[in-house]
C-alpha cells in the first residue's frame, strides 16, 4: 500500500510512466489481490489515465475474485474509451454476480453501451488535438477556446456587459460537436463551410454564451481549427466524439482548471436531426449525464428551447445582476445560425481561419437584422455581424436597421461606426 500511495503521487504529478512502472511491479507480486486491483484502478480513474486501466487491470480482472468495484472501474473506462465490445463483455461478468443492489447502475451502463453501438463510430480515430509545443508546428487539429460570446469581441468600449464571477465558480467548457457518419468529413473540411459544420461549432457556442450570464460559472468554448499555428488554416470536422485522450487534451491546453466538459454527436438523417450530449466531471473524468434530442425543422425552435432550458436547470444555473439582462432568443435557430456567421468572421479577421473558408452570409444577416430589434443582446449580435462581414465585403446594404432601443444599443453602433 505504501507503493500504491507513492504512485497516487506521481499520478498527481503528471507522471504517469513513473506510476505505471510502480503498478507493474506491485502487480506483479499481488495483481491478485481485490484491494490492489480496486486501488489501482480507482486512483487511475481519479487523474485521467483511462486507457491504463484497460491496459493494466483489465486483463487480470475476475469478477467472482475481485468482486464488482473493480469490474465497474474497468467497464467505466471502457465506455469513456467508446470501446463497446469490450465494455459489453465486463458488463455481462458483472450481470451474472445477480447482485440485486447494482441491477439498476447496471442497466444503465447497458443503455450507455447501446447508444455506442447505435452510433456505429469507429475507434480510437478521433484526430489529435494539438496541445504539445513541438507538435504544434506541424498541420494538426488546434484547439480554439472562445471565452465570452461571440459578438461581445470588439465591444469592449461598453465596458463589463456580464456579471463578475463571485463564490465557488464551476468552469465548464464546451466542445464542438461530433458529426459521426459524415462521409470525406477531412475532404468536407477544407470547403466554405455548410450546414452541419456550422451547428456542430455555433451549439456549443450558444451554451457556452449562455453561462457567461451566470455569476456561478465560466465558460469557454473550445472549436477545432486545421493548420499550422501563424498561418490561416480551416475548420476541422469531428467524424466521431472526442475521447478521454481529447478531454485531457483540452484540459491541458484550456489555461484554466476545467470542471465540467460538455461533448457530443450530432447527425441528420432523411431532413431530421439527432443530437447527443455528454456532461463531463474533469475531477474524476467521469460521464455524469447523457442527454439525448431529436427535432425537425418545423420542431427545431421548440425542442431546441427546451434543451437550453433543461441545461440551466440541470447545472442550477442562475443569472447575476448584469448590465446586460439574459434573455433567451426569440429562435433558437435564427441565433445559432448568427454565432455559427460571427465566429467564422472573427477567426478569419484574425487570421486564424483562411478568407476562402468564409461562404455567403446574405441569408444570415437577413436573418439576424430580423430578430435584431427582439432584444438587446440580439441588436449587439446583428451590429458585429454587419462590422466584420463588411470588412471581407459579405455583407449587403441595409437601411432602416432595426435595433432593440438601450444605451448599450447606442454606443456599438458609435464604437463600431454603423
Amino acid at each position: 500500500m505504501p507503493r500504491l500511495a507513492e504512485a497516487r503521487q506521481k499520478l498527481e504529478a503528471k507522471d504517469v510512466a513513473g506510476a505505471v512502472a510502480i503498478y507493474e511491479e506491485v502487480l506483479a507480486v499481488a495483481g491478485e489481490r481485490a484491494d490492489v486491483l480496486v486501488t489501482i484502478s480507482g486512483d487511475l480513474g481519479v487523474t485521467g489515465n483511462l486507457r491504463e486501466i484497460t491496459e493494466l487491470v483489465g486483463p487480470r480482472y475476475d469478477a467472482q475474485k475481485h468482486g464488482p468495484a473493480t469490474g465497474l472501474n474497468v467497464l467505466q473506462a471502457y465506455i469513456a474509451l467508446r470501446n463497446a465490445e469490450a465494455a459489453q463483455h465486463v458488463l455481462d461478468i458483472l450481470f451474472e454476480l445477480k447482485r440485486p443492489e447494482l441491477e439498476e447502475r447496471l442497466y444503465g451502463f447497458s443503455n450507455a453501451i447501446a447508444d455506442l453501438m447505435a452510433m456505429g463510430q469507429p475507434q480510437d480515430d478521433t484526430p489529435t488535438i494539438g496541445g504539445d509545443p513541438e507538435e504544434q508546428k506541424k498541420a494538426q487539429i488546434n484547439l480554439v477556446t472562445i471565452s465570452k460570446p461571440i459578438w461581445s469581441y470588439g465591444l469592449e468600449a461598453l465596458g463589463d456587459l456580464f456579471p463578475p464571477r463571485t463564490g465557488n465558480v464551476r468552469r465548464v467548457a464546451f466542445a464542438q460537436l461530433a458529426l459521426p457518419g459524415l462521409a470525406n468529413a477531412a475532404e468536407l473540411a477544407k470547403q466554405p463551410e455548410e450546414e452541419m459544420g456550422r451547428l456542430s461549432r455555433a451549439i456549443p457556442l450558444w451554451m457556452a454564451e449562455t453561462f457567461n450570464y451566470s455569476p456561478r460559472y465560466a465558460s469557454v468554448a473550445a472549436l477545432g481549427v486545421y493548420g499550422k499555428p501563424g498561418e490561416p488554416g480551416h475548420y476541422a470536422l469531428f467524424p466521431s466524439e472526442w475521447s478521454t485522450d481529447n478531454l485531457q487534451q483540452l484540459v491541458n491546453t484550456a489555461g484554466t482548471a476545467l470542471d465540467y466538459i460538455f461533448t457530443g454527436a450530432l447527425r441528420q438523417k432523411a431532413g431530421d436531426y439527432e443530437m447527443i450530449l455528454r456532461v463531463w466531471e474533469v475531477k474524476k473524468f467521469r460521464e455524469r449525464k447523457q442527454i439525448s434530442l431529436r427535432w425537425t425543422p418545423a420542431t427545431a425552435d421548440t425542442e431546441l428551447a427546451k434543451l437550453h432550458e433543461y441545461l440551466r436547470q440541470f447545472m442550477e444555473w442562475n443569472d447575476g445582476a448584469a448590465a446586460l439582462p439574459y434573455t433567451p432568443p426569440a429562435s433558437p435557430t435564427a441565433w445559432i445560425d448568427t454565432l455559427g456567421a460571427s465566429v467564422s468572421l472573427f477567426l478569419a479577421e484574425k487570421n486564424v481561419l483562411a478568407a476562402d473558408q468564409l461562404p455567403d452570409f446574405a441569408a444570415t444577416i437577413k436573418t439576424a437584422t430580423a430578430q435584431a430589434a427582439s432584444n438587446e443582446a440580439a441588436s449587439l449580435a446583428c451590429l458585429t455581424l454587419l462590422a466584420r462581414a463588411r470588412t471581407f465585403e459579405r455583407a449587403p446594404e441595409v437601411a432602416n436597421l432595426p435595433l432593440n432601443d438601450s444605451p448599450h444599443v447606442a454606443a456599438a453602433r458609435d464604437a463600431l461606426g454603423l
